[in-house]
Protein backbone atom coordinates (compact mmCIF):
# COMPACT_ATOMS: atom_id res chain seq x y z
CA UNK A 1 0.00 0.00 0.00
CA UNK A 2 2.88 2.42 1.09
CA UNK A 3 4.78 1.68 -2.39
CA UNK A 4 0.97 2.57 -4.31
CA UNK A 5 0.90 5.68 -2.42
CA UNK A 6 4.32 7.11 -3.12
CA UNK A 7 3.36 6.00 -6.98
CA UNK A 8 0.17 8.15 -6.80
CA UNK A 9 1.99 11.22 -5.42
CA UNK A 10 4.41 10.80 -8.33
CA UNK A 11 2.29 10.22 -11.25
CA UNK A 12 -0.65 12.48 -10.96
CA UNK A 13 -3.70 12.40 -13.82
CA UNK A 14 -1.76 14.89 -16.40
CA UNK A 15 0.30 16.15 -13.90
CA UNK A 16 -2.56 18.59 -12.26
CA UNK A 17 -4.96 16.53 -10.48
CA UNK A 18 -4.09 14.11 -7.91
CA UNK A 19 -4.92 10.56 -8.12
CA UNK A 20 -6.70 8.65 -4.95
CA UNK A 21 -6.63 5.11 -4.41
CA UNK A 22 -9.28 2.75 -2.41
CA UNK A 23 -7.78 0.34 0.21
CA UNK A 24 -10.35 -2.10 1.55
CA UNK A 25 -9.01 -4.90 3.83
CA UNK A 26 -12.01 -7.74 5.15
CA UNK A 27 -13.10 -7.63 8.45
CA UNK A 28 -12.05 -11.01 9.20
CA UNK A 29 -8.10 -10.42 8.32
CA UNK A 30 -5.30 -10.83 10.70
CA UNK A 31 -4.03 -7.54 10.04
CA UNK A 32 -7.39 -6.23 10.46
CA UNK A 33 -6.24 -3.70 13.96
CA UNK A 34 -3.58 -2.26 12.47
CA UNK A 35 -5.29 -1.28 8.88
CA UNK A 36 -8.41 0.49 11.15
CA UNK A 37 -5.50 2.27 12.75
CA UNK A 38 -3.55 3.40 9.63
CA UNK A 39 -4.73 7.37 8.98
CA UNK A 40 -4.41 7.65 13.43
CA UNK A 41 -1.06 8.86 11.40
CA UNK A 42 -1.65 12.05 9.90
CA UNK A 43 1.08 12.14 6.60
CA UNK A 44 0.69 7.82 6.22
CA UNK A 45 -1.35 7.35 3.30
CA UNK A 46 -2.52 10.22 1.79
CA UNK A 47 -3.52 9.15 -1.19
CA UNK A 48 -5.76 6.29 -0.41
CA UNK A 49 -9.33 6.02 0.90
CA UNK A 50 -9.65 3.18 3.30
CA UNK A 51 -12.71 0.87 4.32
CA UNK A 52 -13.72 -1.91 5.93
CA UNK A 53 -14.94 -5.36 4.56
CA UNK A 54 -17.86 -5.80 6.72
CA UNK A 55 -19.47 -9.41 6.50
CA UNK A 56 -23.03 -11.09 7.56
CA UNK A 57 -21.33 -13.23 10.20
CA UNK A 58 -19.68 -10.51 11.69
CA UNK A 59 -22.65 -7.96 11.57
CA UNK A 60 -24.28 -11.21 13.71
CA UNK A 61 -21.26 -11.66 16.00
CA UNK A 62 -22.06 -8.09 16.55
CA UNK A 63 -25.53 -7.92 17.48
CA UNK A 64 -24.77 -11.07 20.01
CA UNK A 65 -21.79 -9.74 21.65
CA UNK A 66 -19.66 -12.76 20.25
CA UNK A 67 -16.39 -13.02 18.89
CA UNK A 68 -15.74 -13.92 15.18
CA UNK A 69 -12.69 -15.35 13.64
CA UNK A 70 -9.79 -14.10 12.02
CA UNK A 71 -8.86 -15.90 8.61
CA UNK A 72 -4.65 -16.00 7.40
CA UNK A 73 -5.70 -15.48 4.04
CA UNK A 74 -2.71 -17.44 2.40
CA UNK A 75 -3.82 -20.61 4.45
CA UNK A 76 -7.78 -19.70 4.79
CA UNK A 77 -7.15 -21.27 8.23
CA UNK A 78 -8.20 -19.52 11.22
CA UNK A 79 -5.63 -17.12 12.89
CA UNK A 80 -7.11 -16.09 15.93
CA UNK A 81 -10.95 -14.88 17.76
CA UNK A 82 -11.50 -11.17 18.58
CA UNK A 83 -14.86 -9.93 20.03
CA UNK A 84 -16.60 -8.42 17.44
CA UNK A 85 -17.65 -5.33 19.65
CA UNK A 86 -13.74 -4.23 20.30
CA UNK A 87 -13.38 -4.40 16.59
CA UNK A 88 -16.55 -2.15 15.96
CA UNK A 89 -15.74 0.65 19.07
CA UNK A 90 -12.12 0.89 16.85
CA UNK A 91 -14.08 1.24 13.78
CA UNK A 92 -15.93 4.20 15.36
CA UNK A 93 -12.97 6.00 17.34
CA UNK A 94 -10.63 6.15 13.90
CA UNK A 95 -13.94 7.24 11.84
CA UNK A 96 -14.72 9.65 14.34
CA UNK A 97 -11.60 11.31 14.60
CA UNK A 98 -10.03 11.13 11.30
CA UNK A 99 -13.22 10.39 8.77
CA UNK A 100 -11.68 7.01 8.03
CA UNK A 101 -11.87 4.11 7.64
CA UNK A 102 -15.73 3.93 5.80
CA UNK A 103 -17.68 0.33 6.07
CA UNK A 104 -18.14 -1.63 2.36
CA UNK A 105 -20.88 -4.27 3.47
CA UNK A 106 -19.57 -7.13 1.11
CA UNK A 107 -22.10 -9.47 1.14
CA UNK A 108 -24.55 -6.85 0.85
CA UNK A 109 -22.88 -5.71 -2.58
CA UNK A 110 -22.63 -9.45 -3.86
CA UNK A 111 -26.49 -10.08 -3.12
CA UNK A 112 -26.97 -7.44 -5.97
CA UNK A 113 -23.65 -7.77 -7.94
CA UNK A 114 -25.35 -7.62 -11.50
CA UNK A 115 -23.04 -10.18 -13.05
CA UNK A 116 -22.19 -12.95 -10.46
CA UNK A 117 -20.67 -15.59 -13.22
CA UNK A 118 -18.07 -13.20 -13.63
CA UNK A 119 -16.68 -13.61 -10.12
CA UNK A 120 -17.24 -12.06 -6.29
CA UNK A 121 -17.04 -7.99 -6.04
CA UNK A 122 -14.33 -7.05 -3.39
CA UNK A 123 -13.90 -3.42 -3.57
CA UNK A 124 -14.87 0.10 -5.04
CA UNK A 125 -13.83 2.47 -7.03
CA UNK A 126 -11.82 5.83 -4.96
CA UNK A 127 -14.59 7.24 -3.37
CA UNK A 128 -16.83 4.09 -2.81
CA UNK A 129 -19.97 4.23 -4.70
CA UNK A 130 -19.48 2.00 -7.28
CA UNK A 131 -18.53 -1.56 -6.85
CA UNK A 132 -16.43 -3.23 -9.17
CA UNK A 133 -14.65 -7.04 -10.05
CA UNK A 134 -11.18 -7.31 -10.16
CA UNK A 135 -9.85 -5.62 -13.20
CA UNK A 136 -13.05 -3.46 -13.69
CA UNK A 137 -13.81 0.04 -14.48
CA UNK A 138 -16.87 2.28 -14.60
CA UNK A 139 -17.66 5.36 -16.76
CA UNK A 140 -19.21 8.05 -14.25
CA UNK A 141 -20.80 11.00 -15.37
CA UNK A 142 -23.05 13.46 -13.48
CA UNK A 143 -25.74 15.96 -14.61
CA UNK A 144 -26.20 19.45 -12.95
CA UNK A 145 -30.18 19.40 -11.88
CA UNK A 146 -30.42 22.37 -10.54
CA UNK A 147 -30.23 23.25 -14.37
CA UNK A 148 -33.56 21.72 -14.89
CA UNK A 149 -36.07 24.37 -13.04
CA UNK A 150 -39.05 25.74 -15.06
CA UNK A 151 -41.09 28.33 -13.62
CA UNK A 152 -44.83 28.23 -14.31
CA UNK A 153 -46.85 31.09 -13.21
CA UNK A 154 -43.33 31.59 -10.84
CA UNK A 155 -44.10 28.44 -9.24
CA UNK A 156 -40.59 26.95 -9.60
CA UNK A 157 -40.92 23.32 -10.36
CA UNK A 158 -38.59 20.35 -11.66
CA UNK A 159 -38.39 20.51 -15.58
CA UNK A 160 -38.93 16.86 -16.34
CA UNK A 161 -39.03 17.15 -19.82
CA UNK A 162 -35.59 18.44 -20.32
CA UNK A 163 -34.57 16.43 -17.97
CA UNK A 164 -35.55 13.38 -19.42
CA UNK A 165 -34.07 14.35 -23.29
CA UNK A 166 -30.51 15.23 -21.05
CA UNK A 167 -30.24 11.61 -19.14
CA UNK A 168 -30.94 10.03 -22.73
CA UNK A 169 -28.02 11.51 -24.40
CA UNK A 170 -25.71 11.77 -21.33
CA UNK A 171 -26.90 7.08 -20.64
CA UNK A 172 -25.44 7.15 -24.89
CA UNK A 173 -22.49 9.33 -23.76
CA UNK A 174 -21.16 7.36 -21.01
CA UNK A 175 -21.54 4.44 -23.32
CA UNK A 176 -19.60 5.81 -26.30
CA UNK A 177 -16.81 6.42 -23.17
CA UNK A 178 -16.20 2.87 -23.10
CA UNK A 179 -15.27 2.17 -26.77
CA UNK A 180 -13.65 5.88 -27.27
CA UNK A 181 -11.65 5.29 -23.99
CA UNK A 182 -7.77 3.82 -23.89
CA UNK A 183 -7.28 1.55 -20.55
CA UNK A 184 -3.90 1.35 -19.31
CA UNK A 185 -4.24 -2.59 -19.39
CA UNK A 186 -5.63 -5.49 -21.45
CA UNK A 187 -7.44 -7.04 -18.83
CA UNK A 188 -9.10 -3.77 -17.99
CA UNK A 189 -10.11 -3.06 -21.43
CA UNK A 190 -11.34 -6.51 -21.59
CA UNK A 191 -13.29 -7.14 -18.14
CA UNK A 192 -14.81 -3.42 -18.37
CA UNK A 193 -16.37 -3.97 -22.17
CA UNK A 194 -17.47 -7.62 -20.39
CA UNK A 195 -20.25 -5.62 -18.57
CA UNK A 196 -20.42 -2.03 -19.77
CA UNK A 197 -20.77 -0.11 -16.42
CA UNK A 198 -21.78 3.24 -16.38
CA UNK A 199 -22.45 5.48 -13.57
CA UNK A 200 -24.78 8.36 -14.57
CA UNK A 201 -25.78 10.77 -11.38
CA UNK A 202 -27.09 13.61 -10.19
CA UNK A 203 -25.25 16.81 -8.69
CA UNK A 204 -26.11 20.38 -7.67
CA UNK A 205 -29.25 18.40 -5.72
CA UNK A 206 -28.96 21.34 -3.09
CA UNK A 207 -28.98 24.14 -5.64
CA UNK A 208 -31.92 22.44 -7.05
CA UNK A 209 -33.98 23.05 -3.64
CA UNK A 210 -33.05 26.55 -3.14
CA UNK A 211 -34.15 27.21 -6.49
CA UNK A 212 -37.65 25.35 -5.91
CA UNK A 213 -37.33 27.29 -2.16
CA UNK A 214 -37.62 23.90 -0.11
CA UNK A 215 -35.10 23.77 2.50
CA UNK A 216 -32.74 20.78 2.44
CA UNK A 217 -33.95 19.36 6.42
CA UNK A 218 -37.69 19.42 5.28
CA UNK A 219 -39.97 16.42 4.22
CA UNK A 220 -40.47 18.67 1.59
CA UNK A 221 -37.01 18.27 0.30
CA UNK A 222 -37.40 14.02 1.26
CA UNK A 223 -40.30 14.22 -1.24
CA UNK A 224 -38.78 16.23 -3.98
CA UNK A 225 -35.53 13.08 -3.71
CA UNK A 226 -37.62 10.74 -3.83
CA UNK A 227 -39.39 11.79 -7.12
CA UNK A 228 -36.47 13.09 -8.67
CA UNK A 229 -34.50 9.74 -8.58
CA UNK A 230 -37.16 7.50 -8.83
CA UNK A 231 -37.63 9.85 -12.39
CA UNK A 232 -33.69 9.48 -13.57
CA UNK A 233 -33.50 6.02 -12.62
CA UNK A 234 -36.56 4.77 -14.73
CA UNK A 235 -35.45 6.92 -17.76
CA UNK A 236 -31.77 6.09 -17.43
CA UNK A 237 -32.55 2.21 -17.91
CA UNK A 238 -34.85 3.00 -20.42
CA UNK A 239 -31.79 4.83 -22.39
CA UNK A 240 -29.94 1.60 -21.62
CA UNK A 241 -32.68 -0.46 -23.07
CA UNK A 242 -32.87 1.63 -26.04
CA UNK A 243 -29.15 1.17 -26.25
CA UNK A 244 -29.22 -2.25 -26.14
CA UNK A 245 -32.05 -2.67 -28.99
CA UNK A 246 -30.00 -1.27 -31.12
CA UNK A 247 -26.43 -1.46 -30.22
CA UNK A 248 -26.87 -5.41 -28.27
CA UNK A 249 -26.80 -6.09 -24.44
CA UNK A 250 -23.73 -6.16 -22.50
CA UNK A 251 -21.51 -9.37 -23.31
CA UNK A 252 -21.93 -11.02 -20.08
CA UNK A 253 -25.64 -10.30 -19.84
CA UNK A 254 -26.37 -14.13 -20.47
CA UNK A 255 -26.56 -15.79 -16.98
CA UNK A 256 -26.19 -12.08 -15.39
CA UNK A 257 -29.26 -10.72 -12.49
CA UNK A 258 -30.41 -8.71 -15.98
CA UNK A 259 -31.37 -11.71 -17.83
CA UNK A 260 -32.49 -13.14 -14.78
CA UNK A 261 -35.01 -10.11 -14.61
CA UNK A 262 -35.92 -9.96 -18.52
CA UNK A 263 -34.31 -7.05 -18.30
CA UNK A 264 -32.55 -6.14 -21.92
CA UNK A 265 -29.92 -3.64 -20.90
CA UNK A 266 -27.09 -2.25 -22.85
CA UNK A 267 -25.10 -2.01 -19.45
CA UNK A 268 -24.64 -3.90 -16.36
CA UNK A 269 -25.16 -1.15 -14.15
CA UNK A 270 -26.80 2.34 -15.56
CA UNK A 271 -26.87 4.93 -11.83
CA UNK A 272 -25.07 5.82 -9.15
CA UNK A 273 -24.59 8.29 -6.37
CA UNK A 274 -20.75 9.86 -7.19
CA UNK A 275 -19.54 12.71 -4.81
CA UNK A 276 -18.92 14.78 -7.60
CA UNK A 277 -15.86 16.72 -6.03
CA UNK A 278 -14.15 17.67 -8.31
CA UNK A 279 -16.91 18.20 -11.29
CA UNK A 280 -19.10 20.35 -9.25
CA UNK A 281 -16.25 22.71 -9.18
CA UNK A 282 -16.01 22.74 -12.56
CA UNK A 283 -20.04 23.01 -13.13
CA UNK A 284 -20.31 25.79 -10.04
CA UNK A 285 -22.53 23.88 -8.26
CA UNK A 286 -23.50 21.95 -5.05
CA UNK A 287 -21.72 18.51 -4.96
CA UNK A 288 -23.79 15.84 -5.67
CA UNK A 289 -26.88 14.85 -3.41
CA UNK A 290 -25.09 16.86 -0.58
CA UNK A 291 -26.53 19.97 1.28
CA UNK A 292 -24.03 23.10 1.07
CA UNK A 293 -21.13 22.71 3.17
CA UNK A 294 -21.04 27.08 3.90
CA UNK A 295 -23.00 29.98 2.15
CA UNK A 296 -19.27 31.11 2.03
CA UNK A 297 -16.95 28.87 0.96
CA UNK A 298 -13.12 28.38 0.79
CA UNK A 299 -11.39 25.72 -0.90
CA UNK A 300 -7.86 24.88 -1.06
CA UNK A 301 -6.56 23.52 -4.69
CA UNK A 302 -3.20 22.65 -6.11
CA UNK A 303 0.00 24.00 -5.12
CA UNK A 304 -1.96 25.91 -2.27
CA UNK A 305 -4.43 28.16 -4.47
CA UNK A 306 -7.16 29.60 -2.23
CA UNK A 307 -10.68 29.60 -3.90
CA UNK A 308 -13.07 31.68 -1.81
CA UNK A 309 -17.13 31.74 -3.12
CA UNK A 310 -19.84 32.95 -2.23
CA UNK A 311 -23.19 30.90 -3.13
CA UNK A 312 -24.66 32.91 -6.44
CA UNK A 313 -28.49 32.53 -5.30
CA UNK A 314 -27.50 33.83 -1.84
CA UNK A 315 -26.30 36.75 -3.66
CA UNK A 316 -29.15 37.43 -5.48
CA UNK A 317 -31.80 36.74 -2.73
CA UNK A 318 -29.80 39.08 -0.44
CA UNK A 319 -28.96 41.45 -2.96
CA UNK A 320 -33.21 41.55 -3.99
CA UNK A 321 -33.90 42.13 -0.17
CA UNK A 322 -31.03 45.00 -0.03
CA UNK A 323 -28.86 43.47 2.03
CA UNK A 324 -25.63 45.14 2.44
CA UNK A 325 -23.42 41.67 1.12
CA UNK A 326 -20.08 43.97 2.42
CA UNK A 327 -21.63 44.15 5.65
CA UNK A 328 -22.27 39.96 6.08
CA UNK A 329 -18.92 38.39 4.94
CA UNK A 330 -17.06 38.51 7.99
CA UNK A 331 -19.82 36.68 9.19
CA UNK A 332 -20.50 34.68 6.61
CA UNK A 333 -16.35 33.66 6.60
CA UNK A 334 -16.51 33.01 10.40
CA UNK A 335 -19.16 30.82 10.54
CA UNK A 336 -20.34 27.44 7.86
CA UNK A 337 -23.99 28.07 9.47
CA UNK A 338 -26.02 31.71 9.36
CA UNK A 339 -28.98 29.97 11.80
CA UNK A 340 -27.40 32.27 14.19
CA UNK A 341 -26.94 35.72 12.75
CA UNK A 342 -30.40 37.57 13.26
CA UNK A 343 -29.82 40.44 11.21
CA UNK A 344 -30.43 38.31 8.17
CA UNK A 345 -33.67 37.95 7.35
CA UNK A 346 -35.33 34.27 8.68
CA UNK A 347 -36.61 33.42 4.95
CA UNK A 348 -32.73 33.23 4.03
CA UNK A 349 -31.58 31.64 6.96
CA UNK A 350 -34.59 28.98 6.58
CA UNK A 351 -33.30 28.33 2.69
CA UNK A 352 -29.55 28.14 3.25
CA UNK A 353 -29.14 25.40 5.58
CA UNK A 354 -25.65 24.13 5.41
CA UNK A 355 -24.48 20.66 6.48
CA UNK A 356 -23.87 21.93 10.14
CA UNK A 357 -27.67 22.43 10.53
CA UNK A 358 -29.02 19.28 8.94
CA UNK A 359 -29.75 16.70 11.38
CA UNK A 360 -27.65 13.08 11.85
CA UNK A 361 -31.05 11.28 11.30
CA UNK A 362 -31.81 13.49 8.41
CA UNK A 363 -28.68 12.81 6.66
CA UNK A 364 -29.30 9.25 6.66
CA UNK A 365 -32.94 9.60 5.67
CA UNK A 366 -31.66 11.89 2.01
CA UNK A 367 -29.09 9.11 1.20
CA UNK A 368 -31.41 5.82 2.09
CA UNK A 369 -34.20 7.81 -0.44
CA UNK A 370 -31.20 8.38 -3.17
CA UNK A 371 -29.99 5.02 -2.73
CA UNK A 372 -33.18 2.71 -3.13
Amino acid sequence: MRLFNLSTDVIKQGGTRRGANMGILRIDHPDILDFIALKQTPDEMTNFNLSVGITDSFMQSLAHRRTYVLINPHTNKPARRLPAQLIFDRLVEAAWESGEPGLVFLDTINRANPTPRLGTIESTNPCGEQPLLPYESCTLGSINVANFVARPQARPTIDFVRLAETISIAVRFLDNVIDRNRFPLPHIDRMTKQTRKIGLGIMGFADLLIALNTPYNSETALQTATTLMEFFRSRAHLASTGLAAGRGVFPAYRGSRLQTLHQRHRNATVTTIAPTGSISLIADCSPGIEPLYGVQEVRRVMDGIVLTSLHPAFVRRARALGLDLDSLRPDLAAHPSIQHLTHIPEELRRLFVTAHDVSPDHHVRMQSVFQR
